[in-house]
């Protein structure tokens, strides 16, 4: 086998499964992650078709659904407080759903002894030749790698490093989002809160056993611009944003300050003419983020993990074979994804008081209408829009075998 050892930058969701399964195909994978330990908390993420199929093939689809949120119906109040539609659960929780912390910590644990991590560190330069990839840390020695993979979100360091500025890939669409835990004041069991006023959503989910909430914002802009790393200015950019609206935003505002993981960013896709560059390449929202909207970023992560492992190993290491592989075989899923991404945002954040009241009587006469099936099946159809190969094991050698590489 060529191309051993693999450095992948991220330990969020796509870097420990990419990891999982590099080590389960006989490759020396090392995993650097700026933040001291892994993340925890974080919104609710869903699984689809395809994503499932990978979870049950790593062994850890029992434990993933012991951590499921259960949530129910989603209803839509006014800013009275008086509901006006429901939504269904499978439509925004998809076939299964978990808080995004407890989906790292399972691959984290399903991955440290046999994966080396290097916690509170991040890649500061990248040098690739015929042979290898120098790498040089902000913390760690410099050192020398096969392969080098981007795992590292929609702000990703490695894309930034080896493939130019963010501002060549990124494509804003037009909302920003924040999420944070709060008490369940509401007294939620296993549902949702939502209020809508055009441009704007707000709303409170409960979670971990209804023992607390989550908050969850939406609204309508223009780029803004703000540092990233400053969460006071970004807290005042939401507070602002939503100055005025009813119901209990103005409660759900006054938990930010003691929030544990707050979480504010741009609702935006990543698009790229390639994932890979040389011996560097890219997966999940690094390369091809379809933005929280699509419900469907971390059954890219998953998916395009087990991918991009598999067909390296079916071209025993190769990456001038497996990472063209790799490409060609999500391109499809994740044009389906984004689009699915970019569509979702004007049902979920309706721009006017127009929409907004189709969107609810939509909702309200979906039991009786002829096509109530296409809300369920759409998604599911979008998760499923991937032909997942069996990267068999040989059972001899502990490797992948080579006709994997010809199941495209």
């Amino acid at each position: 086998m060529t191309n051993k050892t693999v450095l992948i930058s991220g330990a969020s969701v796509a870097g420990p499964a990419l990891a999982f399964w590099l080590e389960r195909f006989g490759y020396t994978p090392t995993v650097v992650e700026r933040a001291p330990e892994p993340r925890p908390g974080g919104y609710a993420v869903d699984f689809r078709g395809a994503s499932l199929k990978v979870l049950e093939r790593m062994g850890l689809l029992d434990q993933v659904r012991a951590k499921a949120t259960e949530l129910g119906e989603m209803t839509y109040v006014n800013e009275a407080g008086k509901p006006v539609a429901v939504m269904k659960s499978t439509v925004l929780s998809g076939e299964l759903e978990v808080l995004r912390g407890d989906l790292v910590e399972i691959l984290y644990d399903a991955t440290r002894t046999k994966v080396e991590y290097l916690f509170d560190d991040s890649i500061t330069t990248l040098r690739q030749d015929e042979t290898g990839v120098d790498v040089s840390f902000e913390r760690s020695g410099s050192r020398r790698f096969d392969l080098v993979i981007g795992a590292d979100g929609l702000h990703s360091n490695v894309r930034r490093i080896a493939f130019g500025p963010e501002s060549q890939y990124i494509h804003d669409l037009g909302y920003y989002n924040s999420v944070f835990t709060v008490p369940n004041h509401l007294g939620l069991d296993h549902t949702a809160r939502f209020v809508n006023v055009p441009g704007k959503t707000a709303g409170t989910y409960s979670a971990r056993d209804n023992t607390e909430a989550k908050a969850l914002f939406y609204f309508t802009s223009e780029p803004l611009k703000y540092d990233r790393h400053d969460a006071a200015a970004q807290q005042r950019i939401l507070t602002d944003a939503f100055a005025g609206v009813g119901w209990e935003v103005p409660r759900l505002l006054s938990g930010i300050a003691g929030s544990p993981d707050w979480y504010f960013d741009s609702v935006s896709q990543i698009k790229m003419p390639s994932y890979s560059i040389g011996r560097i390449s890219l997966v999940g929202d690094a390369g091809y983020c379809a933005s929280p909207l699509s419900g469907m970023g971390t059954s890219l992560a998953i998916v395009g993990a087990y991918v991009l492992a598999g067909e390296l190993a079916a071209a025993g290491g190769d990456h001038v074979l497996g990472l063209p592989a790799y490409e060609e075989r999500m391109r499809g899923f994740v044009k389906a994804c984004q689009k699915q991404g970019k569509d979702s945002g004007q049902w979920f954040v309706p721009g006017s008081k127009a929409f907004l009241r189709i969107r609810n009587l939509n909702f309200k006469l979906l039991p009786y209408l002829p096509w109530r099936k296409l809300i369920d099946e759409l998604p599911l159809k979008v998760g499923n829009s991937i032909e997942l190969p069996d990267y068999a094991i040989n059972a001899s050698a502990g490797l992948p075998q080579q006709p994997g590489a010809q199941q495209r």
